[in-house]
Parts: C-alpha cells; sequence; structure tokens
C-alpha cells in the first residue's frame, strides 16, 4: 500500500531559516511536493520545488492548499521601517497564512518564533512573537509546531549589526551561558522543523532553544 502524496508550503523561503528548511525539504522523502511562497522568483530550482507568487497583503486562498505549512516569515523594526509594518510580516501575515491554510485542509503548521515570546512582554518584539504564538493556538490546528531559537548563526542576504555584535559576544563568553541562551545555528532550528513534522505529533508543541541544539 502506497502512502498518501504529502505537500509542505514554506512561507518565507528566501530568509535564513526558510532557505536552509526548502533545500532539506525538496530532498527529503517525506514530502512529495515543496511549494514556496514568494514575491519573487528563488535563484534556484528543483524539480519538486513548486513557486508561487504571492501577495502576502491580499491573499488568494486558492494557493494555500498544503498538507503541512512551515512558516519561517520574520523582519526587524529597522528593515521594516516602523513597528506597523514590522507587525504586518511577524503577526499578520502567519495568521493570515495559517488561518486559510486550515480552511484548505492543512493539518499541521510549524512556525518560528523567538526565544521570550509573550504577548505580555514590555518588549515590542517579544510581544509580536508571543500574540502570534496566541493566536495561531486559539485557530485549533490538529498540530502546531513553535520553534523559539535564540540568537541566530548563519549566512544571511543582508547585514544585521545587533546579531553580528551579539554572535561575537556569545563565541567569547559561550562557557558562562546557559544552553538556552547560546546561539544557535540556523540549519540546527531548519532541522528541527522537518524533523519533528514527520513525528506524528498532535496538538501544540513548543521546542526551546536548548532543545533546537540537539538537532
Amino acid at each position: 500500500m502506497t502512502s498518501p502524496l504529502k505537500t509542505a508550503l514554506v512561507a518565507g523561503a528566501t530568509g535564513l531559516i526558510g532557505d536552509l528548511l526548502t533545500h532539506q525539504l525538496v530532498e527529503s522523502a517525506a514530502f512529495d511536493r515543496v511549494k514556496v511562497l514568494t514575491r519573487k522568483a528563488l535563484t534556484w530550482q528543483h524539480p519538486r520545488l513548486q513557486e508561487i507568487l504571492f501577495d502576502f497583503d491580499h491573499p488568494n486562498s486558492l494557493l494555500l492548499q498544503a498538507d503541512t505549512i512551515f512558516c519561517c516569515l520574520g523582519t526587524t523594526i529597522k528593515k521594516a521601517g516602523s513597528r506597523d509594518a514590522f507587525r504586518k510580516v511577524d503577526y499578520q501575515y502567519p495568521l493570515d497564512i495559517a488561518r486559510l491554510g486550515l480552511s484548505n485542509g492543512a493539518t499541521q503548521f510549524a512556525i518560528v518564533t523567538a526565544m521570550g515570546a509573550d504577548p505580555t512582554s514590555s518588549i515590542f518584539y517579544n510581544q509580536v512573537k508571543g500574540e502570534i504564538e496566541r493566536d495561531l493556538t486559539a485557530l485549533n490546528y490538529p498540530t502546531l509546531l513553535i520553534f523559539r531559537p535564540s540568537l541566530l548563526l548563519g549566512n544571511r542576504t543582508e547585514t544585521r549589526l545587533g546579531e553580528r555584535i551579539g554572535s561575537v559576544f556569545m563565541s567569547l563568553f559561550a562557557p558562562l551561558i546557559p544552553a538556552k541562551y547560546k546561539a544557535i545555528d540556523a540549519s540546527q532550528v531548519a532541522n528541527a522543523m522537518l524533523q519533528t513534522s514527520g513525528q506524528g505529533l498532535t496538538g501544540k508543541h513548543i521546542f526551546e532553544s536548548d532543545v533546537l541544539q540537539g538537532y
């Protein structure tokens, strides 16, 4: 008996984690097709990769059909230009995609948020991350996987000065830093997303950064 065909959909495939995850997905036997939502064409191709030009501000629900949705969307207030623009990318887009995907039959939603995510936090960044976790939980996905990495290490297409300074600090004082707060390679987060999505988990699961270090 053959297993049913499975489709993965990635939002944020051009970002640090999203790019690594997409490359892992197309080489994995876990999914037969990998769709990516993008505003511009990717710089690489694969026979099992389907690019979908997508308007995140006016999402077309017909394009959001998949078994598992991986959300790696994320920006900074500096890059976005304002708090409202940041909130749109890190909160509204993921919530819209999750809601419409669920209505189309998606059974699993996996998202990268951040260590310290808390809707009651006095830190705006952590507050927004906590709000998206809270409101995704309210959608009652059969499986909701939340990944909360610490400072990410990896080769970004854009320079984030704060992360560069943080990574140097982390390297210098690594022996003194508890595992939960140590910088983590983006490839470990991507690998954790792929592996846990195939474990048959149900309900809501949160993976803190110290757990992600093991992938």
